[in-house]
């Protein structure tokens, strides 16, 4: 938590104050709201978002602002989500998860998509498996 000092004390910032926000959840390929709800935590492009039993990739997150008293305040958030299945294959590469088979040619090294050629996977099965040459010098 963020905090200012003050004589004697120390008190929090007031936006540190409000801990949750309010939330709206959109399904991206529809954009219909599947629901409002409050967060405690501010979920970035690529995280998780678990919603009545079902599992949702966050794919873009949008601040609303609302005109008060003559200063602009986070008024909500808008997540657009698609439904997930979490993968089954993935790697540690460095502080980031990447899906699919990271020895691959073909694949994006990214927590959101596979590969071009199969992005819904599996790779175990994928005839356009290519290994990945090491460059020498």
């Amino acid at each position: 938590m963020l905090w200012q000092s003050a004589p004697n004390r120390l008190r929090p910032y007031p936006f540190a104050m409000k801990l949750s926000l309010p939330t709206e959840v959109i399904l991206s390929h529809l954009c219909s709201t599947l629901g409002h709800l409050h967060l405690d935590w501010n979920p970035q492009p690529g995280a998780c978002l678990e919603w009545e039993g079902q599992t949702y990739l966050v794919l873009e997150r949008k601040h609303c602002y609302s005109l008060r008293s003559g200063r602009y305040q986070l008024h909500k958030i808008a997540l657009y989500v698609q439904a997930f299945d979490a993968p089954t294959e993935g790697s540690l590469v460095g502080d980031r998860w990447m899906i699919g088979d990271t020895t691959c040619l073909y694949n994006a090294r990214s927590e959101l998509l596979r590969c071009a050629i199969n992005p819904n996977g599996p790779c175990d099965r994928c005839t356009h498996y290519q290994a990945i040459r090491s460059q020498t010098n």
